[in-house]
């Protein structure tokens, strides 16, 4: 039986080291190398391209996507979490209706949405503004905030909640001592799930922002696909990387001192 289990592991083990450990070992090489303009083939190992990320401008650029990101995902928390907490209250037949409604936007291409997106905001003189940006991407993420903030809500005791009103408490204080606590690990899970892709989106950022908002997403774009310059893109992924798993490891520690929230990260 073990042998059957682990015939059965290889080919997840060849998928993932093709599609995720082989493209990172690249990227790390690509960091770390500078090719000869004489001869593209012979490769010598340098850190510059990290030391010319740590100019004015590239951190600029960090810190707006990290701004936009946070600010994406704080809106979506404040949006998500009440959308849960009502979808949660509702008749069964009622909840798989409207998470239908949630997730039937994400069967369309992302980019058909922003486009969508670009046509409203043109007619209110918000096209090409931070504010776009970020409608924009709530727009699309939200789904992410939402659902998992839901799974966590729909699994709480009932029983907890009415011991919660057995020994006096209000409706808003069962809610805050206990709906919301126990409700963490989504919360917690919504987080990462809407500022992950937030801080390294591209293709919002440049079609709400008309170009002119350059964030850490585009940057890279733009040395792989009009520069040429793999080596410093891939070393703005790389500390891209670094920062997506510290955030992640932060939430995990979060998630620990709420009480359950680490598990479902990590």
């Amino acid at each position: 039986m073990n042998r059957t289990i682990k015939a059965l592991l290889y080919p997840y083990v060849v998928w993932i080291a093709m599609m995720i450990v082989v493209p990172f070992f690249l990227i790390f090489f690509y960091s770390i190398t500078q090719s000869r303009p004489d001869s593209p083939a012979i490769f010598r190992f340098t850190l510059q391209h990290y030391r010319e990320f740590f100019k004015t401008e590239n951190i600029n650029i960090l810190s707006k996507s990290v701004i936009l990101a946070v600010e994406t995902t704080i809106l979506c928390l404040v949006l998500g979490y009440p959308a849960a907490w009502i979808i949660s209250k509702t008749n069964v037949n009622i909840q798989n209706m409207i998470l239908l409604l949630f997730i039937l936007p994400m069967w369309i291409n992302m980019l058909l949405r922003t486009y969508a997106w670009q046509v409203i905001l043109s007619r209110t003189g918000l096209l090409y503004t931070d504010t776009a940006v970020v409608i924009g991407m709530v727009y699309n993420f939200i789904p992410f905030m939402v659902l998992p903030i839901y799974t966590a809500i729909t699994k709480i005791d009932k029983s907890l909640i009415e011991a919660a009103n057995d020994l006096g408490a209000s409706s808003k204080e069962a809610f805050l001592k206990v709906v919301f606590p126990l409700s963490m690990p989504g919360v917690i899970t919504g987080i990462v799930m809407v500022f992950l892709p937030a801080v390294s989106a591209f293709a919002i950022p440049r079609l709400l922002g008309g170009g002119q908002y350059v964030l850490i997403g585009n940057l890279i774009e733009k040395q792989f696909y009009l520069l040429n310059n793999w080596n410093f893109g891939s070393a703005v992924s790389v500390i891209l990387m670094i920062l997506i798993l510290i955030s992640m490891r932060f939430m995990r520690k979060s998630g620990e001192i709420s009480g359950r929230g680490g598990a479902i990260l990590w």
